[in-house]
């Protein structure tokens, strides 16, 4: 096994803020766009889908979604992909963003997202997880996984104790034994297993599979029409991707610094198509924002239909 300690903290390093602390702006010639590890830029820039745009995109690179979620919050970028828990965490929390896209992976892809554990750990499944302190970013699909581990486990809530940190923090707890278990997503997984770490939950069973590109409010206010067109240039580079694996997870390797090897299976089980944002999609995430509210981590309601823009 290559020896690559301390790989996830290379990670996190190499994906700090980019490219925010610009200030708010309007210029309808520019759309801020965050991107978490590199992914959605990676994507664009691979497939060439942003070729030909009648708009500068500038790029911003986020380590997760809780911080890319504060940047669209306070206007500090226009559009970012996030997963359902975390939006609807933050949404919750009263930002002012809405969902204005949908992508949804059609198959769940093993060790996507999960909770990992050293190899020595004498921890097996969910119930073994018991009396244990579990890291995790709060309202991340971190969080909720190990949400969803303890009601299908049968435990209590005081059962586990979740340790709130950033991914790199959180890596550094487990190999430090101050945490026992870990609750993240690729490109995490994938490094934390080519250091020896093994899977105990694996969270295709709890996900819905979406993610949901993010707007600013201010946004959709003032750049509606570059939204639109973004939306739909994605479109077409996630059918692209499908087909083009291994150029995807070059420039996603050369963009984030990963090796190539994690690049690409973080770009296989990342693989999405759009989907239209009707009631149903809508009514899948109240499984998300029911499991927050039973722990008592959402206090209080937005109605959901408010969360989504249908029509961008």
């Amino acid at each position: 096994m290559l020896d690559r300690r301390n790989l996830l903290a290379g990670i996190s390093t190499s994906l700090a803020l980019a490219a925010c602390g610009r200030g708010i702006g309007t210029n309808a010639d520019v759309l801020r766009v965050g991107s978490q590890k590199g992914g959605t830029k990676a994507l664009m820039l691979a497939s060439g889908a942003l070729d030909g745009a009648p708009y500068k995109v500038e790029w911003s690179e986020f380590p997760a979604a809780q911080n890319l979620l504060e940047a669209l919050g306070s206007s500090a970028v226009d559009l970012g992909l996030v997963g359902d828990a975390p939006f609807q965490f933050a949404y919750q929390a009263g930002s002012p963003i809405k969902a204005v896209g949908a992508q949804r992976s059609q198959a769940r892809f093993p060790g996507a997202l999960s909770i990992v554990v050293p190899a020595a750990s004498p921890v097996r499944d969910g119930k073994g997880l018991k009396g244990k302190q579990v890291a995790t970013t709060r309202g991340s699909v971190g969080h909720y996984l190990v949400l969803r581990s303890i009601l299908e486990s049968g435990l209590k809530p005081e059962d586990v104790k979740i340790v709130f940190l950033s991914p790199s923090d959180s890596r550094a707890a487990l190999q430090s034994g101050a945490v026992d278990a870990w609750s993240t997503w690729m490109p995490y997984i994938a490094a934390a297993q080519a250091e020896g770490d093994r899977i105990v939950v694996d969270g295709r069973q709890f996900s819905q599979g979406y993610g949901f590109e993010i707007a600013a409010e201010s946004a959709i206010a003032s750049k509606r029409e570059q939204l639109s067109d973004f939306l739909r240039r994605e479109a077409k580079a996630l059918t692209w991707a499908d087909g083009h694996v291994d150029a995807f997870s070059a420039v996603l390797a050369r963009e984030t610094g990963l090796p190539l090897d994690i690049a690409r299976q973080t770009a296989e089980k990342n693989l999405r198509s759009r989907v239209p944002i009707d009631q149903a999609v809508i009514a899948d995430q109240k499984v998300v924002l029911d499991t927050f509210q039973r722990f008592g981590e959402v206090k209080s309601v937005r109605p959901l239909n408010e969360a989504f823009v249908l029509d961008v």
